[in-house]
């Protein structure tokens, strides 16, 4: 049999995987016809591409795999013209092949608008690789880049670009972004928290024509009026159907363009199939990879003899990471069925917009929308597939968790046959039989499944059944730091201790694989940091280092940073005072006293940081680590020395355990307080280390905190006189230090930890593992090699190049826009903000 394949995308790839794996007896004689220079590669992924992933990283084809399996690959030999009457297909280089079966896995092309200007220089789709190779080729020689096109692919678009160090604009027709898969609360929550990024969007914009620029190659005329100047334009405006071969060879087409298709894949010619993008089928265009491959599966089986597989639709729940932020579309998200009840849960100050949709009666989940958190999607989208029973009050699903509050489904209540991962078709079945063929960890099972090797949502749930699978089988279940390392954060900290390991590269080459994730790169950099105490921005460093890390600053929402001093105890001098008056005034700076008893700047442009520290550290302030995982600050009251009710001087212990403390990088950010009586004015109880004074001493309490999940600190040690009280401190820390898994904050860590704060009292006050001496002197080699990271960074040339907005400029954000209220700026809000950036 002479089985034909015209296109060698994601979808074609998956067919020719689906169709070798089923072929018993004689394989059939295998040709595919690909117009790109390159085999199948991951386009979900294709943004990777420009944060180091080259297209070797991003191919899906196993090494060897045509040879092995005799399967011709004809790469940049694009597929003509189908004689169907004499069953041949005809290539660009003028081949005549014969087939028996063909699969037309062709794909869509993007749709750029008939605009005048659309087709001039630097106007690009953002499409294939050599798209992006164009892109990062022109970014080279521009400043201001703009997608047209506010969608999944439009924001992916915009990542690229703003990875490219553009000045990055979205322009989107619709009043909200990613409008199919979001409403209106779920995409002004999306803009605010992408504008925060430094990416501005510009929604319920119409773009009329593209014309020649003045300060850039290119000026976007909206059809409001408004204007636009941008050096490099990227349509990602939606799909078309790759139709045209079909249509030529007399096909049924769809009204509005689409192979039409039965539920076996066929289309109005039995011997012809048409999968993925291409394909329409019940009148509908499935625009993501899992449908694809669910009709790859189907196709691949009706070639190979089997009776009854169909394709009968697919879900169309997605959960993605755009530019950082966690966005998941589940189901009815829009409430469309009848009678449909909603519960919405916003937290602006957090950043999270959680909503569900519920059947009339409350019984069955129908659809849900997280943006900014989406730790539910696992558990929600099989409740919403299978369906399961909601709990009694459905709004625990998305509420931040309170004790005895019921979060999602047990792994238990999944029937074998519930679809775990919905891009290639596994189920839970599937992974209980692989983990019983042998798969014993998550990166096995993706080998042996493809659960979570697409979107990657699915991860966490295949995570979570395979830990249940292994403890039902008697297995030890390891926490592993994630796919590159087989350790848990634990083991990798005494590892790179031990071994003297000194840089992510020696403890990848010793003791993992691969280059490295976002998950894994920030844990080390920790756990180097806890280690060795080292500058973050050297250069071996730098790459690892988390978001606010990079610039030693927080990001805030208009794309400015953050300035926060250190202030041990809240104490501070009159000249300081002034000092911070006059820096905030010198930089137009907003100014605010905190909770925790210090003074935040706002509103630092990135190339203003540097000058502005400059400033600080000549009048002797240090970085008050704000944007680290690190200790933030130690909260005080006056103490014995002012209060009447004050029977120790709280602000002397205070300032005494922020200057040892500051700076020491831990699993997660860490807040101390210490109290001058039992009165409790600085809040000790609700902190990581909460000191409060007693007639006798200290009391200590640890493992506190605020938060989305507040919790009272725990009473470790009573009584304890000042040199005991650091010497608990220290051992509890470097304890928390070496033992936390990767963000895991002091509470969580206790409510995991066996033995809870009963084995942190052995440990810290009896020493019943015999390293109280070992933990109390790696404290104390972290406290004697400290140095304030803006003071060294400041006076490092190579550390300052960072400090600019602009890869090929020194200009700054003309974007970022305040308004005063109440004597002191603030970020313009979206109308103000385009009212002060239309050109007068």
């Amino acid at each position: 049999m002479k089985v034909m394949v015209v296109g060698n995308g994601m979808v074609g790839q998956r067919f020719l995987e689906q169709l070798v794996s089923r072929m018993s007896g004689a394989s059939p004689e295998v040709t595919v016809f690909c117009g790109e220079p390159r085999p199948a590669y991951d386009r979900v992924q294709l943004t990777s591409f420009f944060s180091g992933k080259s297209a070797a990283d991003l191919s899906l084809v196993p090494a060897g795999f045509f040879e092995q399996h005799g399967i011709a690959l004809r790469l940049g030999d694009k597929a003509v013209a189908i004689d169907r009457a004499r069953k041949l297909v005809r290539s660009a280089r003028g081949h005549e092949l014969p087939y028996d079966k063909l699969v037309l896995a062709t794909g869509s092309y993007p749709f750029v608008p008939s605009l005048p200007g659309a087709e001039w220089p630097d106007c690009f789709v953002y499409r294939a690789i050599e798209d992006l190779e164009a892109i990062r080729a022109a970014a080279g020689r521009a400043r201001v880049g703009t997608v047209i096109g506010g969608g999944l692919l439009g924001l992916e678009a915009a990542k690229a670009l703003h990875d490219l160090g553009l000045e990055t604009h979205v322009v989107e027709f619709a009043p909200r972004l990613m409008a199919v898969q979001l409403d209106d609360s779920g995409g002004r929550l999306l803009r605010r928290k992408i504008e925060a990024l430094g990416v501005s969007v510009h929604v319920s914009r119409q773009t009329k024509e593209i014309v020649s620029g003045t300060g850039c190659r290119h000026k976007l005329l909206f059809a409001d009026g408004a204007v636009l100047e941008t050096d490099i334009t990227v349509f990602s405006a939606g799909i078309r159907p790759r139709d045209q071969l079909a249509r030529a060879a007399g096909l049924s087409i769809g009204e509005r363009g689409g192979i039409v298709v039965n539920d076996h894949c066929q289309t109005s010619d039995p011997d012809i199939y048409a999968l993925g993008e291409c394909a329409l089928w019940n009148g509908r265009i499935y625009g993501l990879v899992a449908p694809g491959y669910q009709m790859a599966e189907v196709a691949a089986r009706q070639v190979a003899g089997e009776e009854g597989a169909q394709f009968l639709g697919a879900d169309m729940s997605t959960k993605l990471k755009l530019m950082g932020v966690d966005v998941a579309s589940i189901g009815d998200a829009h409430s469309a069925t009848p009678n449909a009840l909603n519960y919405v849960f916003i937290d602006e100050a957090a950043g999270t917009y959680k909503k569900l949709v519920v059947s009339g009666d409350r019984r069955y989940l129908l659809g849900a929308i997280l943006v900014g958190d989406a730790a539910e999607y696992g558990s929600l989208l099989q409740m919403a597939l299978n369906p399961l029973p909601l709990p009694e009050h459905p709004e625990e699903l998305i509420l931040p968790a309170r004790e005895g509050a019921r979060k999602g489904i047990g792994v238990e209540m999944l029937l074998d046959s519930a679809l775990v991962c919905s891009c290639n078709g596994v189920s839970k079945g599937k992974i209980i039989e692989a983990i019983g063929s042998g798969c014993a960890s998550l990166g096995a099972l993706k080998k042996e499944t493809k659960a979570a090797t697409s979107c990657g949502g699915c991860g966490p749930l295949a995570k979570q059944i395979l830990d249940a699978e292994l403890k039902k089988r008697g297995f030890e279940v390891k926490n592993h730091l994630c796919e590159h390392f087989n350790y848990s954060r634990q083991e990798l900290f005494h590892l790179a201790r031990i071994g003297n390991l000194r840089t992510f590269d020696a403890i990848v080459v010793k003791h993992g694989q691969g280059r490295g994730c976002d998950t894994c790169k920030p844990a080390v950099a920790s756990i180097l940091a806890s280690c060795w105490n080292e500058m973050i921005l050297k250069p071996k460093h730098a790459p690892l280092q988390d978001t606010n890390d990079h610039f030693l600053a927080n990001l805030q929402k208009d794309g400015t940073y953050s300035i926060v001093p250190r202030v041990p105890g809240g104490e501070i001098t009159p000249q300081k005072l002034i000092v911070l008056g006059e820096v905030a005034k010198k930089y137009g700076l907003y100014t605010k006293i905190t909770g925790a008893q210090r003074i935040d700047l706002f509103g630092a442009r990135v190339e203003q940081l540097p000058l502005v520290w400059k400033d600080l550290v000549d009048a002797g302030f240090e970085s008050g680590h704000a944007y680290g995982k690190a200790l933030r600050t130690v909260k005080s009251c006056v103490g014995s020395t002012w209060c009447r009710y004050g029977v120790q001087d709280s602000v002397a212990m205070a300032i005494d355990i922020e200057n040892r403390y500051r700076g020491i990088r831990s699993p997660h950010k860490m807040k101390m307080g210490v109290s001058g009586c039992t009165r409790e004015c600085a809040e000790a109880q609700a902190k990581d280390v909460g000191v409060i004074a007693t007639e006798k001493g200290w009391n200590l309490y640890v493992c506190g905190n605020g938060g989305m999940k507040p919790r009272h600190a725990d009473l470790l040690a009573t009584d304890l006189d000042d040199r005991t009280l650091i010497k608990y401190i220290d051992r509890f820390l470097m304890f928390y230090i070496r033992t936390g898994d990767r963000l895991q904050r002091t509470s969580v860590w206790l409510e995991n930890l066996e033995g809870g704060i009963d084995y942190v009292r052995k440990v810290v006050c009896e020493d019943s593992l015999g390293i109280g001496a070992e933990l109390e002197a790696d404290m104390q080699k972290l406290v004697d090699t400290y140095e304030c990271e803006w003071k060294k960074a400041i006076n490092d040339p190579e550390i300052m190049k960072r400090f600019r907005h602009f890869v090929n400029s020194d200009d700054p954000d003309k974007n970022v826009v305040f308004v005063t209220e109440r004597g002191q700026i603030r970020p313009a809000r979206p109308g103000e903000r385009e009212r002060e950036l239309e050109p007068a």
